[in-house]
């Protein structure tokens, strides 16, 4: 598949935001350095890390590679987004500094965007690997399905609403190939937080162009416990907060969204789901007093049927914060 001319080649570029974590970010590179699709920028944005990554990029000696790091630490999401705003090529890629790309990734990719002008973005399935970076087969499956994209046939998918914000089938975080032309980087709102990427999906699925989707597993997702999506069970007090006022504010902008509204009742429900996220994440904060979990609790008691976790939340408001303590695990 690869181009007789690679002079022809489009520009991509690869957006890696790290933090951190130098090991896993030398893979990321690696990973990238090595496709087999040439014609590729790679941009590191460092979110003033405690030691700076400048030595493990300069110890790759390529030339594709530009470095920039934040004086002062910004945040994940205006990380994520300076990175964006630098790329110069016609195609933008994210990939997140523990995660990695196949060698194949931008070669089977970026072709399917060349032949058909109307489609905006192009996406793959995803493999799971654990902190060693060893496959995880059963849970990869469990990620197919619980995104759908079992369901999805290769080829294009338009529109593709459903796909992106009902399924959350399109990994824009890293595994996705994104025409930079029509994307407006300052006009996702800074509130989305780490939602950023299920927020860059909606958007692009608003312009009525197609999706095309590759059933390969050309990405390896790194689920780990510094994962904020990583919160089925347990979880860090603060990543719990952000994720529910990040939830809350993209359902409601999606519940206000005409385009959506045949997917208003299950906004609305992701919507309420999130409101006990956050609460849950007040009560395991030791910053905040149990108090401020009750209204959002409140909230989504009244408004949806019987919910054993919000119910159990609401008891725990009115519990001794050194029970809670005990329950939570805090």
């Amino acid at each position: 598949m690869l181009h007789s001319n690679r002079s022809q080649e489009p520009l991509v570029s690869v957006i890696i935001p790290t933090y951190n974590r130098p090991d896993y970010l030398k893979q990321a590179i690696t990973s990238a350095v090595k496709q087999t699709y040439r014609n590729i920028e790679i941009i590191v944005s460092d979110n003033c890390s405690l030691e700076s990554p400048l030595e493990v990029v300069e110890s790759f000696g390529d030339s594709r590679i530009r470095f920039f790091r934040h004086a002062e630490n910004v945040g994940m999401f205006p990380n994520q987004m300076n990175a964006f705003k630098m790329a110069q090529g016609k195609y933008v890629a994210s990939l997140h500094d523990d995660d990695m790309w196949n060698e194949d990734f931008l070669e089977k990719l970026v072709p399917p965007l060349e032949e058909n002008p109307d489609v905006i973005l192009a996406f793959c399935d995803q493999y799971v690997i654990d902190r060693q970076g060893k496959i995880n087969y059963s849970s990869s499956e469990e990620y197919t399905k619980a995104y759908k994209r079992n369901c999805l046939n290769k080829g294009v998918h338009q529109p593709f609403y459903e796909i992106a914000v009902v399924h959350k089938s399109v990994p824009t975080a890293a595994a996705c190939v994104i025409r930079n032309e029509f994307v407006d980087w300052d006009s996702i709102p800074p509130e989305v937080g780490g939602m950023w990427d299920l927020y860059l999906a909606y958007l692009c699925s608003r312009f009525g162009h197609g999706a095309y989707y590759h059933p390969e597993r050309l990405t390896r997702y790194r689920a780990h416990e510094q994962t904020d999506t990583n919160l089925s069970g347990g979880g860090d007090a603060q990543a719990k907060i952000r994720k529910g006022e990040a939830e809350i504010f993209c359902y409601e902008k999606f519940m206000a969204d005409e385009n959506l509204k045949n997917y208003k009742p299950f906004f609305k429900q992701k919507w309420l789901e999130a409101h006990t996220t956050l609460a849950l994440g007040f009560l395991r904060s030791q910053e905040t007093i149990q108090a401020q979990a009750r209204p959002y609790l409140w909230r989504a008691l009244c408004e949806q049927k019987f919910n054993l976790r919000t119910i159990a939340a609401l008891t725990l408001s009115f519990t001794p914060r050194p029970l809670v303590n005990k329950l939570l695990k805090v």
